[in-house]
C-alpha cells in the first residue's frame, strides 16, 4: 500500500491523534492553520495517519531567525510514527511541503535541528538543506506532558535552510 500526503482538516484530526497521538499539538496546529498561521500536512497510509510536518507562516519565537531570515518559513515537526521510518515517508512530506511553498511563492525555507539529532540533520542535508552562516541557536518548543499539562523544552539547533527556487530542488 502507497502513501499519500495532503492538509490536514479538522475531519483528520481523531485520525492524526489515534495514529500519532499529541491531541493538544495536532488541535494547536488546526486551529493557527484556519487562522492562517501555518499549513499541517499528514501522511497517510490508507486511512491511518503515519506522519506529520507544520509548516509555519507566523514570525519566529527566536529574535535570530526573525532578524537573519524574515519571512521565510519554518519547517517544524516532521515526525514519523516508529515502526514505519525509513520508509521514505518523511521524504515525501519534506518534498510535499516544499511544493506547497512554492506554489505559495516561498523561495526559502528554514527549519531548526537539535545538534545530537544526527539523522534527522542527514535526511535534511540529503534534500538540500544546508546550514546557515551562523552559530547554533537555543530554540523552545511546547511539549505535552502525559496529564495534559504543558511545557517547554529548549535546546540549541542549527539552522538549515533550503533555497526552493535553486540547486537541490
Amino acid at each position: 500500500m502507497t502513501h499519500t500526503v495532503h492538509t490536514a482538516t479538522p475531519a483528520d484530526l481523531p485520525a492524526l491523534v489515534r495514529g500519532l497521538g499529541q491531541q493538544h499539538y495536532f488541535d494547536d496546529r488546526l486551529r493557527r492553520q484556519r487562522v492562517g498561521h501555518g499549513l499541517l500536512l499528514a501522511a497517510w497510509l490508507g486511512a491511518a495517519a503515519v506522519g506529520d510536518v507544520y509548516l509555519r507562516f507566523e514570525p519566529a519565537d527566536e529574535p535570530e531567525l526573525r532578524e537573519r531570515l524574515p519571512g521565510v518559513p519554518l519547517l517544524q515537526h516532521l515526525e514519523v510514527r516508529a515502526g514505519l521510518r525509513n520508509r521514505r515517508i518523511g521524504s515525501r512530506l519534506i518534498r510535499a511541503a516544499e511544493r506547497v511553498l512554492r506554489e505559495l511563492g516561498h523561495s526559502r525555507v528554514a527549519l531548526g535541528v537539535a545538534l545530537d539529532n544526527h539523522d534527522a540533520a542527514r535526511l535534511y542535508r540529503r534534500h538540500g538543506y544546508r546550514e546557515w552562516p551562523h552559530p547554533p541557536i537555543p530554540t523552545s518548543s511546547e511539549e505535552v506532558r502525559p496529564d495534559g499539562s504543558t511545557y517547554r523544552r529548549r535546546e540549541l539547533c542549527q539552522i538549515l535552510v533550503k533555497n526552493l527556487a535553486g540547486p537541490g530542488r
